[in-house]
């Protein structure tokens, strides 16, 4: 069973400028690149996910919260579930890998944040959007 990994990356800063790097991320497998910008830090994305798609995350501008949960059922979901927690900054180009199997609530934690979102199949490509209610696990 394959966890979320949080894959670091770093910043140079020198009088030329700013260089936000990542020499461990491999976009072998990448077919799609998006963007998500929550409404308001208020608003949660909460519980959607996927079956066989995996998607890595990373936070271009602000902060995010992106919670995880490894689903054990995909007609009925345990609802006592754990999650992981992870949080992304602007700040380093770390990725965070979610592998497939897994839901995420994604949360910006600073007005106008903006995610990157990829993943390893193209838009269409297979039917694998799951979601659940936002209130749906107890945790």
């Amino acid at each position: 069973m394959m966890l979320p990994k949080l894959i670091l990356g770093d910043c140079h800063s020198d009088n030329r400028g700013n260089i936000k790097y990542n020499n461990e991320f491999n976009t072998q497998a990448v077919k799609r690149i998006y963007t998500i910008e929550n409404n308001s830090i208020q608003f949660i994305r909460r519980w959607q996910g996927h079956r066989v798609e995996q998607r890595w995350f990373t936070a271009i501008k602000g902060e995010f919260k992106i919670e995880t949960i490894k689903i054990d059922n995909w007609k009925n979901p345990s609802k006592d579930l754990k999650s992981l927690s992870f949080k992304l900054t602007e700040n380093t180009l770390d990725f965070l890998h979610i592998p497939q199997g897994n839901v995420t609530s994604i949360q910006a934690i600073s007005e106008g944040a903006k995610l990157l979102v990829m993943s390893d199949y193209s838009l269409n490509e297979i039917n694998d959007e799951y979601k659940l209610s936002s209130d749906y696990f107890n945790n």
